[in-house]
C-alpha cells in the first residue's frame, strides 16, 4: 500500500480502477433500485438475495467497502500531490484558465458524497446488520419494499439524497470520463467513451433521485 501511495502513476491507476469497479456497484444498485418503483415483489426478492447470500456479504460487500475507502483516500492523496504541483508551477494559479469548475472541485464533491454514504449506511446497512446479528430477527423476504419507501418519508432526507445525487452526477462527469485517460488509453473509442461517460453521469443520479422522490410522494398508507 505504501509503494502504491509513493507512485505518482500507480495512484492514478489505482484511482482510475477503484472508480470503475464503484460504477459498476452503482449500475446494479440502481438496477435493484428502479425495481422498487416498478415491481415491488422483485425487489423484495432481490435485496433478500443481496442480504442473506453468503458470497454478497462475506466477499463483495467487504470487497465494496475496501473499493469505497481505497478511491477516497486515493483522492485525498492526489488532491494533495496536485496542490504542491500548482504551489510550484504557478506563481498565482489561474484555476478556471487550466481546468473546468468540476475537474478542480472533484475533492469537494467527493467529500460531499462520502457524507451522503455515511448517511446511506446508517439508513440501510447499519439497520440491516442490526437486524440479523444484533436483534436476530428471522428471515422476511418481504419486508424490504416497506422499510424503503418509509426511508423516505421525511422530506428532509428526500432532500438530502437529491443534492447527494447532484453532486454525484457532477463527480462522474470528470471521474468517470477521465478514468481511462488516468490510464493511458488514448484511441479511436475514447470519444464514445466519453460521450458514454456523460450520459452515465447523468442518467444513473437522475434514476436515484426519481427513485427517492417517487417513494416520498407516493407513501405506503396501510
Amino acid at each position: 500500500m505504501m509503494s502504491l501511495i509513493k507512485s505518482s502513476l500507480a495512484r492514478k491507476y489505482v484511482m482510475a480502477l477503484s472508480g470503475l469497479f464503484l460504477v459498476i456497484f452503482l449500475i446494479l444498485h440502481v438496477t435493484i433500485n428502479l425495481a422498487s418503483v416498478f415491481s415491488p415483489e422483485f425487489f423484495n426478492e432481490a435485496s433478500h438475495f443481496m442480504g442473506y447470500n453468503p458470497i454478497v456479504q462475506f466477499l463483495m460487500q467487504p470487497i465494496l467497502i475496501i473499493g469505497v475507502i481505497v478511491h477516497f483516500v486515493m483522492g485525498f492523496v492526489l488532491e494533495i500531490q496536485n496542490k504542491k504541483a500548482r504551489d510550484v508551477r504557478y506563481v498565482k494559479y489561474k484555476g478556471s484558465a487550466n481546468a473546468p469548475w468540476v475537474s478542480r472541485n472533484m475533492i469537494y464533491s467527493g467529500l460531499v458524497i462520502l457524507a451522503f454514504l455515511a448517511l446511506h449506511f446508517y439508513d440501510f446497512w447499519v439497520h440491516e446488520m442490526a437486524y440479523k446479528y444484533i436483534e436476530a430477527n428471522p428471515e422476511d423476504p418481504t419486508r424490504y419494499y416497506g422499510e424503503t419507501v418509509e426511508k423516505f418519508a421525511p422530506f428532509w432526507r428526500t432532500i438530502l439524497y437529491v443534492i447527494s445525487f447532484v453532486l454525484l452526477s457532477l463527480h462522474l462527469w470528470h471521474g468517470f470520463a477521465s478514468s481511462f485517460q488516468s490510464m493511458g488509453a488514448n484511441n479511436k473509442y475514447t470519444v464514445g467513451f466519453t460521450k458514454f461517460a456523460k450520459i452515465f453521469a447523468v442518467v444513473v443520479p437522475l434514476a436515484f433521485a426519481f427513485i427517492a422522490i417517487y417513494h416520498h410522494l407516493n407513501p405506503i398508507t396501510h
